[in-house]
């Protein structure tokens, strides 16, 4: 399977972009054309699903419905419309020697996705490697076999109808846990890999490897609320933050207080719990908010929750606020809500996290909302992608130099 892709990404990769759209165009006709065989597959994965006792949220995650199978194909669609990551020269500049050097996006090579649970990961990962101009190899969790062979099978159909390798998106056909431990070896094959899922999936990845890992362990996100912050701001970022989904990424885990704003923490507190949340407090939260009955320990600081629970803790002011962040984050997202443009610029610049923000929820985090259209994941490394994704994210660059016999003195 590595060789056919480390094949066929030169095919995918000199492909034009007509070629390429074509072949999302195509993958999201042969999804309407197999559903009925795709719900099929799923349906035996859910059924599998219930008789192992996978919980009802994993169950959700799992299945797929004809309104998600209309939502991938408009996925595809989406990403087709997006303009090319690729080939373009960029800050084009002539030397003083006369030569003229510039940069082009190029596809990384071979893209290696492993997932967990969610199969609708195989079409929306192989689209955004294709557009980019790279082949793929996808490993799902083996709770979604039946549904990802499908899924491969419907890759395989609209890439051959595009005139290119079924080889550029391929799905690994077996569910063996020696299988992820095999590809994570080839290096001579696989230029990046991408782990989507649980801690533990994306630990032993990073762990085993031996191709460069595009990832992010934690999302522990934070909010703090400066001195000079606008309470009419601060409540509703907060609610947000926390409570818009519980179960992602750049979902807030840690709200952080100064000193001087902790008398807004019974209203936030109070509308917290309304929505079902456990707050969980510092001796200086608690004081300020009774309603707060949990006290926070240590571990909780660095609790990524994906959960309805909340850590709250009073701190002096910024200068407390971002070492709180450096000791306990995870460099994913932070956010600070002031009016003090000088606080603003300092959170800004000195907080060491993939997405920093002002004024507003760390729900943002997100590569739609960025603007780049779709994304294969968040990256909390600094190298060679960092925060949301999308497909810039999955080219390098190389130099392009125009001379006209020259050489150098």
């Amino acid at each position: 399977m590595g060789r056919s892709a480390k094949a066929a990404s030169r095919l995918v990769a000199r492909a034009s972009l007509a070629q390429r759209n074509e072949a999302l165009v195509a993958i999201g006709d042969a999804l309407a054309d197999q559903r009925a065989v795709i719900l099929e597959a799923n349906a035996a994965d859910v059924a599998s699903g219930q008789e192992a006792g996978l919980d009802a949220a994993l169950l959700d995650r799992l299945a797929l419905t004809p309104q998600r199978l209309d939502a991938l194909a408009d996925g595809l669609a989406q990403v087709a419309a997006l303009p090319d990551p690729i080939g373009e020269i960029r800050d084009s500049k002539t030397m003083p020697s006369g030569i003229d050097v510039g940069t082009m996006r190029v596809p990384l090579g071979v893209i290696a996705i492993i997932y967990e649970s969610r199969p609708n990961v195989t079409v929306d990962a192989a689209s955004l490697c294709l557009k980019s101009g790279n082949a793929v190899i996808l490993r799902g969790g083996s709770e979604a076999i039946h549904s990802n062979t499908a899924l491969g099978e419907v890759l395989a159909m609209g890439l051959s109808r595009a005139g290119l390798p079924a080889a550029a998106a391929q799905v690994v056909p077996m569910v063996d846990r020696e299988a992820v431990g095999t590809l994570l070896t080839l290096a001579e094959s696989i230029d990046l890999v991408v782990p989507r899922g649980g801690k533990g999936l994306i630990e032993r990845v990073s762990v085993e490897s031996r191709i460069p890992v595009l990832k992010h362990l934690d999302g522990i996100c934070h909010v703090y609320i400066d001195n000079d912050a606008d309470p009419a701001k601060a409540l509703p970022i907060v609610i947000n933050a926390k409570t818009h989904r519980f179960g992602t990424c750049n979902t807030m885990e840690t709200l952080l207080v100064a000193e001087g704003q902790a008398h807004l923490l019974p209203d936030m507190v109070a509308a917290l719990q309304v929505k079902g949340v456990e707050v969980r407090g510092c001796p200086l939260s608690r004081a300020a908010a009774p309603a707060i009955t949990v006290d926070a320990q240590d571990a909780d600081w660095s609790t990524e929750y994906l959960a309805p629970i909340l850590s709250v803790r009073v701190v002096a002011d910024v200068e407390e606020a971002m070492a709180h962040i450096a000791q306990y984050g995870s460099d994913h997202t932070e956010s600070i809500v002031t009016e003090n443009p000088d606080t603003a610029a300092r959170f800004l610049r000195e907080v060491d996290s993939s997405s920093v923000m002002h004024n507003a929820s760390t729900r943002f985090a997100d590569g739609f909302e960025y603007g780049l259209g779709a994304e294969i994941g968040i990256s909390t490394d600094k190298l060679h992608a960092r925060g949301p994704v999308g497909l810039e994210g999955l080219t390098s660059r190389k130099y392009i130099v125009r001379g006209d016999g020259h050489i150098r003195q």
